[in-house]
């Protein structure tokens, strides 16, 4: 009976419908032949971020030193490949980056414009800071393909990408706006903030290479920078799969592949930190009285604390939502990051501010994201921590310290930091906060201090791909030091 009545309904439906109309009929509506801006925005920073947290559990944090591999232990003893998951993600997403921009200038929405156009110089910066010169200018062509862009020097993007967020600022106060937004939900105040964020994190960056000091200052002057945990870039991601943090739907033997670091684990108890019961979980299950195992990088093979209540849901096991905590975010830049920017740049002479105040509030402000319980490790309050725990401020290796560990989960940016310092101080002993990797190590013990182009850029750009090889000047090309790194 059903069948008849819809061939009834079809005979009706032709009758009513001239010749013409029939073109209109055989279209598809759930192939639609064009695609919003804000719908590619939404894939955009679903997938980057989504990219960056995974890497963060799987490379980042490991060779940070904030975590340790329990298995497959590479990352930790520097045999390091290309990484192609980083590499493919991000330019994935700056594929749908690029087709946006172009859509929302044809519409004329210069306010959807400058959000698209932080997203993507906050990905671009994720990749030049991984794998140093890469392809860019001709990278960036929208609809136009170009399967064999050249690699642009790292110099030369980091020129363009602070002078996009420089615009981008000035676009996100014009008219027009911000659809599929998933990160700020449409305020372009907060996404302005992001834009002067990011450029501080990258002015830091150059130091190495170029006097930032003017420029770094002008930003703080103008005063449009984040001032809370609420205004920093972080995913709230859904409590479902396929939209959940990358590390909620493994497989427990996955997750358990990393553990927290025996560097963390000594740096946060020997201030009596309560941000080690956030980071991972205790080995007895007792938050009241914790006790935590901590497990050397570059060995593998050991067991350790697992990681945070924050990041997996174990069977028969207490729960985040249990226990009224956050599940983890999507993190690409914190407050707290930002405070220890300022606080850095004030040590160094740039801005006049307190470097000690700005310190300080780096480290509040990551206590509050991180929803710490100061009783169990015999803290009043936030105060009585810091005035009696041991972390006031007396030097700058102090900042990194605290900024090192306030980086948890923050993209590939703990690699980046240490990196960084690694450098400005000749190596590990001029950082007592990590250790020398133990164990079998693949490269002399020595940092890597960029990512290995991917093979398939080998054979299917192989003339650029060999040409930006060849500016890497050491014998092992994880050791070939990128514009931003001090020499």
């Amino acid at each position: 009976m059903k069948n008849i009545k819809h061939f009834l309904y079809t005979i009706v439906l032709l009758s009513t419908v001239g010749c013409s109309d029939f073109e209109e009929l055989n279209l598809n509506p759930n192939e639609p032949t064009t695609v919003s801006s804000g719908v590619l925005f939404t894939s955009a920073i679903r997938t980057s971020i989504q990219t960056t947290s995974n890497e963060g559990f799987l490379l980042s944090n490991n060779a940070a030193q904030l975590t340790a591999k329990t298995l497959r232990a590479e990352v930790d003893f520097y045999g390091w490949n290309a990484f192609p998951t980083v590499w493919e993600g991000l330019y994935e997403s700056l594929t749908d980056i690029n087709n946006a921009i172009e859509i929302a200038q044809a519409d004329e929405n210069a306010k959807m414009e400058g959000a698209l156009m932080v997203m993507q110089a906050w990905i671009f910066s994720e990749l030049t800071n991984a794998y140093g010169d890469i392809p860019y200018s001709e990278a960036i062509d929208g609809l136009t393909a170009n399967f064999t862009p050249v690699y642009d020097t790292q110099e030369s993007i980091y020129t363009d990408l602070l002078s996009k967020l420089s615009q981008a600022t000035t676009k996100l106060s014009a008219a027009g706006s911000i659809e599929g937004d998933i990160l700020y939900q449409g305020d372009a105040t907060l996404w302005a903030k992001f834009a002067n964020s990011l450029q501080l994190r990258l002015l830091m960056y150059a130091s190495a290479k170029t006097n930032v000091a003017t420029q770094f200052a002008q930003i703080v002057t103008q005063g449009q920078i984040f001032s809370s945990n609420e205004e920093q870039a972080a995913l709230d991601f859904l409590s479902s799969f396929p939209n959940q943090f990358p590390t909620l739907p493994l497989k427990q033997g996955d997750f358990d592949a990393v553990a927290i670091s025996v560097s963390a684990v000594n740096a946060l108890q020997a201030n009596n930190d309560p941000r080690l019961s956030r980071y991972a979980r205790p080995d007895n299950l007792d938050f009241d009285n914790p006790t935590f195992t901590g497990v050397s990088n570059g060995v593998g093979g050991q067991t350790g604390s697992r990681l945070g209540l924050a990041y997996f849901d174990y069977p028969n096991q207490i729960t985040a939502a249990e226990k009224g905590l956050s599940y983890a975010e999507g993190i690409l830049m914190t407050y707290a990051e930002v405070e220890f920017l300022l606080a850095e740049a004030a040590a160094k002479g740039w801005i006049t501010s307190s470097v000690e105040t700005h310190y300080k509030q780096g480290i509040e402000a990551s206590h509050q994201y991180y929803e710490v319980n100061y009783t169990p490790n015999g803290w009043t309050n936030f105060e009585d921590f810091y005035q009696n725990s041991g972390v006031a401020y007396s030097a700058t290796l102090d900042i990194w310290k605290q900024k090192w560990l306030s980086m948890y989960f923050t993209a590939l940016d703990p690699y980046f930091e240490v990196r960084r310092w690694y450098s400005e101080v000749n190596g590990f002993d001029g950082l007592p906060f990590l250790n020398r990797p133990i164990g079998s190590n693949s490269n002399n013990y020595e940092l890597p201090m960029r990512f290995l182009y991917p093979g398939q850029e080998q054979s299917l750009n192989a003339e650029n791909y060999n040409e930006a090889n060849s500016r890497y000047s050491a014998p092992k090309l994880i050791n070939g030091k990128m514009w931003i790194v001090s020499d």
